[in-house]
């Protein structure tokens, strides 16, 4: 199945580094998170990438021009007036990457909408490029073929960060506990499964995907919500940047799976 990735935005809560590039290719670990994201999802089998790029898209575009050549050993040759290059061997991975200007002011449902003619008429993947998470791609795409909705989300529930205090109603604090990861409330964590149908609620580039669409998913019953109860974040500024770029450096990485390998029930 194909892999949609929005990679438009401007990344303003990161801008220390979005100003120079798009924030799905801000590093971690040295390579982009977007990188991170396509080999989770290469992992479980899914080559074949759709970026929707957006702000500073050149950038993008030219970074995977430059990939294989990044990634190869070669031998530049300018002997008796020659300009030959010859590749001796490469370490890229074997993946389809298709990067499609979707617009600099485009919202995220136009950006979908605007790469349709690349889908076709098939289910797709589809999520963010600034979040990593260790979810079961292909058992994602199971619990999703099970009900027959047009989408399914990838829900997790955020951790809180603060005491809980049960308030009375003369105002007087009658408890108060540590945080537990139930006292959140369930997000939208991307990694979604939409079939082709998903192309007729996105109107325009005017088109919010969170809105009208998801919206209208909702009032219909066409929204499942896959709960995820591992590991997801997000890096929408500097310290979660360095929260994620310590736990690449410690080896405690929990969305890199590809260093081992897939367990048989899960391959395609």
């Amino acid at each position: 199945m194909k892999v949609v990735l929005l990679a438009g935005g401007f990344g303003t809560r990161i801008s220390e580094e979005s100003q120079f590039k798009p924030k799905p290719m801000i590093e971690i670990g040295g390579m982009p998170i977007l990188w991170h994201i396509m080999k989770e999802y290469a992992y479980y089998g899914h080559t074949e990438f759709i970026i929707c790029a957006g702000y500073r898209q050149e950038y993008i575009k030219e970074w995977f021009a430059n990939y294989f050549l990044h990634n190869s050993d070669v031998t530049f040759d300018y002997r008796d007036g020659k300009n030959e290059m010859t590749v001796h061997s490469n370490h890229c991975e074997p993946w389809k990457v298709t990067v499609v200007d979707t617009g600099y002011n485009t919202m995220t449902g136009g950006r979908i909408k605007r790469i349709q003619k690349y889908i076709g008429n098939e289910a797709f993947f589809m999520t963010y490029g600034d979040g990593v998470c260790d979810v079961n791609i292909n058992e994602l795409l199971a619990f999703h073929k099970s009900h027959g909705k047009i989408a399914t989300l990838t829900a997790v529930k955020l951790k809180q960060d603060k005491g809980i205090l049960n308030i009375g109603g003369d105002n007087a604090v009658k408890s108060f506990r540590e945080k537990n990861i139930s006292d959140g409330a369930p997000i939208n964590a991307g990694y979604m499964v939409l079939q082709p149908e998903i192309f007729n609620y996105l109107k325009d580039d005017t088109t919010v995907f969170e809105k009208e669409p998801l919206e209208q998913l909702v009032e219909e019953g066409e929204l499942m919500s896959y709960i995820h109860t591992g590991f997801w974040q997000c890096m929408d500024n500097i310290r979660e940047k360095a929260m994620l770029e310590k736990l690449l450096a410690s080896g405690e990485a929990p969305w890199k799976k590809w260093t081992r390998e897939v367990p048989k029930e899960y391959q395609l």
